[in-house]
Parts: structure tokens; C-alpha cells; sequence
């Protein structure tokens, strides 16, 4: 297979893995990903590495039962490796038990192993969640 198709089948699990984010879908979301994969929010505080689908898939359930998610690619960029890929995305939904909103802008470096996801490592505000739930 060569690079084109590579990035193609890349980018192609990308957009499934949000769709299912945006559906609220943990499981249909993990399908696109690796049984080893490592998933990385340097930001968070404390900065938090999951490793694993039986420790991620736990995670991303109670996060998308407390964040209504809409995410929206709004820009993509391609790296010399067709293994890796950067995505810019604007987040808008709600948390769930106060039905505060939430907005949020991510940078999200994923890396590819046989066209799933292996490795996610997400850059974002955490003062945008933390002012979402404040009160609950």
C-alpha cells in the first residue's frame, strides 16, 4: 500500500472514531483503535496516559455519559510518517447533569498501526471543562 492510500485509510478511521463521539458511542469509537493504543492528555491536570482498550474504554464511557460531545474537524495536517496524522477540532455540547455548555478547541496527534488508531495524544483547554462542571 503506498502513502496516499495509507493516509487515506488513516484519515478514514479518524472520522469514524469522532462520528462515534459525536453518536456518544464509546465502543463504536474503540473499534477504531488498536488494543494497545495509548491515549495521552498532556494538559490535563494532572496530565493523564491511559493505556490499553480495557482502561480507555471505561474512560471514554464516562465521559461521553458526561459530555454530550459534537466534535468538528477544522483542519487537518499530514506529517512525512503516513503512520501519523494532526487534527484541529472545535468542540461545542453540553454537560450532561447541569446542562451547562461546553466549548472547547482540541489539537489531536494520532498515530496508526495497520490502519487503526495506536496512539491519541489530545491538546486542550481543561480550564473549559473545569468551568462546565464548576457547581456540580
Amino acid at each position: 500500500m503506498g502513502d496516499d492510500e495509507t493516509r487515506a485509510r488513516n484519515r478514514a478511521a479518524v472520522e469514524a472514531a469522532l462520528a462515534a463521539v459525536n453518536a456518544g458511542d464509546a465502543a463504536a469509537q474503540m473499534a477504531h483503535y488498536t488494543d494497545d493504543l495509548v491515549l495521552e492528555f498532556p494538559f490535563a491536570d494532572p496530565p493523564k496516559r491511559l493505556e490499553g482498550k480495557d482502561v480507555v474504554l471505561p474512560y471514554l464511557t464516562a465521559a461521553l455519559g458526561a459530555f454530550e460531545l459534537h466534535l468538528t474537524v477544522t483542519e487537518v495536517h499530514e506529517t512525512t510518517d503516513p503512520d501519523e496524522l494532526i487534527v484541529e477540532a472545535s468542540g461545542t455540547g453540553t454537560y450532561r447533569p447541569t446542562g451547562a455548555a461546553y466549548q472547547n478547541r482540541y489539537v489531536i496527534v494520532y498515530g496508526f498501526r495497520d490502519g487503526r488508531i495506536c496512539r491519541q495524544r489530545e491538546y486542550y483547554d481543561p480550564l473549559a471543562a473545569q468551568r462546565a462542571t464548576a457547581g456540580s
